[in-house]
């Protein structure tokens, strides 16, 4: 599995990888602009991501305007909506409004509350048929 750990806070990143890079390859954006360029560099090398735990709250560009570009990057790619890359939206923000946000809008998959609990977290890649 490949995947793309947008998170600026160093503590999360760091639990993050641990958790994740027991099931292949982590890349690491600080903000929205790094995971943006990672993958709009991982679709030019046609090996794009499985999966994403992006961060809401991140400085330059916040993880739902991230996602919408990154959205616009697949559409343009031509990988259809069955496709896309798995998103788990990860924040410490859980009003309604932000989930709606993230979910309807920006178009992510899952959406986590910090902290996130390794059990949790390995659940939700199971349900969406990313790890056995």
């Amino acid at each position: 599995m490949k995947t793309l750990i947008a998170e600026d806070d160093y503590t999360s990143r760091r639990l993050l990888e641990r958790i994740l890079s027991a099931y292949g390859q982590c890349d690491i954006a600080v903000d929205g602009t790094e995971a943006i360029r990672a993958v709009e560099t991982a679709l030019a090398d046609q090996y794009p991501y499985d999966l994403i735990c992006m961060d809401v709250m991140m400085p330059n560009v916040d993880g739902n305007e991230a996602l919408e570009k990154i959205r616009a990057l697949e559409r343009r790619a031509g990988i259809p909506g069955a496709r896309e890359t798995k998103v788990i939206m990860i924040t410490a923000l859980g009003d309604p409004k932000s989930v709606v946000k993230s979910l309807y809008k920006a178009g992510a998959t899952v959406y986590v509350v910090k902290p996130v609990a390794k059990r949790a977290l390995l659940e939700e890649l199971r349900r969406l048929g990313l790890i056995e």
